[in-house]
């Protein structure tokens, strides 16, 4: 008997169908710059990374030995619940009391998640649905806009560089829309532009959110991180702010636990409560040992976040003074870990930020992000992340300055 049946080659690619929504994601922009500064290290270069937010210094030790303590209980290995302890969430409770005046409940106000990202997503996908728009600050945050397209809404892209035209154009939409939007997304301090508010523009947001009948979801992920003595306000300080909205903070920045991913969710407790079926479909929560460790930071642990936010505010100095020596036109942000910064010319007249970011790779063995990779609103811009030491972020901007020097001297500039 003979038997014609072959066997499939594992090599040969099979024709698979993915959905629609991952159809749709484009190409990642950061692709290029991250496959260059992989060969780099690779071949033994020292690539001085400013191009992620992701915090070089470690948390305190007290909270490590907590997470190490709390590790060696037996009662912490099982699933957690979705939505975070309770003494956890009553701690997100005293520190908006403590440092807002702004009363959220425990039970029904506060949920924890595997960082704002998670809880950001995972909100989206419990309110939005094929047919629903969302309003978004530009340049955008890449998840504020994906998070939204994987739930099968729409986006429209707002410039929010200057936050009163950015009211004038929600209302603008709201007024010409139909259907109106049903979210509006905020993100102050803004990444990756640096743009703050004050209490009056959220006061504003809420006319409009109850005028206009939207939610507003607000991604206070920098709000830990504000420089000279100021503190940006919370959504939540706003009169009648969870009347319409919610809150997305995080300990990855104040307190150094990035990889930890423990973030919150707080406000309107009804799109909290939508937060809370969705997670209690797709995941168990955070490890309980990560959250009693959070539990030890957020409680004592506000003497350290002062210091790390001077230690951030140091090096925004030496970032923003060095290139200006340099010649390139640099704010000095008032919140955030970022530095966002023009193109210098002539370059800015000649290539774009993914091709000059290329060049400060390439050249300078600089990694920063691309103002192009925020949408078409960054393009000209990039982004420098404070993540690095003073004596490093020097020699990032001497060794940026010596690669264009070359060349403007080559070109007779």
């Amino acid at each position: 008997m003979n038997d014609h049946t072959t066997n499939p080659d594992p090599s040969e690619p099979f024709d698979l169908e993915v959905a629609p929504r991952v159809r749709g994601l484009p190409p990642y922009l950061f692709g290029k710059i991250n496959e260059l500064k992989y060969r780099k290290r690779r071949a033994g270069i020292d690539v001085i990374d400013l191009g992620m937010g992701n915090p070089t210094d470690p948390p305190e030790q007290w909270v490590i030995d907590k997470l190490c303590e709390a590790a060696q209980d037996d009662r912490n290995h099982r699933y957690s619940v979705a939505t975070g302890v309770l003494n956890l969430r009553k701690e997100v409770a005293a520190r908006y009391e403590r440092r807002f005046n702004v009363a959220v409940d425990p039970e029904h106000e506060v949920v924890a998640t595997i960082g704002s990202k998670e809880g950001f997503s995972h909100m989206c996908l419990a309110l939005l649905g094929p047919g629903d728009t969302c309003l978004v600050p530009a340049p955008s945050f890449p998840i504020h806009v994906h998070a939204i397209a994987l739930a099968s809404a729409n986006v429209i892209a707002l410039d929010v560089r200057d936050p009163q035209a950015f009211l004038a154009n929600v209302a603008r939409v709201c007024e010409s829309l139909f259907p109106r939007p049903k979210i509006l997304v905020l993100n102050f301090p803004h990444n990756p532009t640096g743009t703050v508010v004050d209490l009056d523009f959220f006061a504003e947001v809420v006319k409009l959110a109850k005028k206009y009948k939207f939610f507003v979801i607000h991604d206070f992920a920098y709000g830990d991180v504000s420089f000279d003595g100021q503190q940006v306000p919370s959504f939540l300080s706003a009169p009648g702010a969870k009347d319409v909205g919610c809150e997305f903070t995080t300990m990855s920045k104040g307190y150094n636990m990035a990889g930890w991913r423990v973030g919150f969710a707080s406000g309107n407790r009804h799109m909290l409560n939508a937060l809370k079926a969705i997670k209690g479909y797709y995941d168990y929560g955070i490890f309980q040992a990560v959250q009693i460790a959070a539990i030890v930071a957020l409680r004592h642990g506000e003497e350290a976040r002062l210091a790390q936010v001077a230690e951030y505010q140091m090096r925004r100095d030496v970032m923003v003074d060095a290139l200006r020596r340099l010649g390139w036109d640099v704010e000095r942000p008032k919140a955030g870990m970022f530095v966002w910064t023009a193109m210098p010319e002539p370059w800015r007249s000649k290539m774009g930020s993914i091709d000059f970011a290329m060049k400060l790779l390439e050249e300078a063995e600089v990694a920063v992000s691309p103002g192009r990779g925020f949408g078409e609103t960054g393009e000209g811009f990039l982004r420098l992340a404070l993540v690095e030491n003073e004596q490093r972020l020097r020699q990032a901007v001497r060794q940026i300055g010596r690669a264009l020097k070359t060349e403007k001297a080559l070109d007779g500039v």
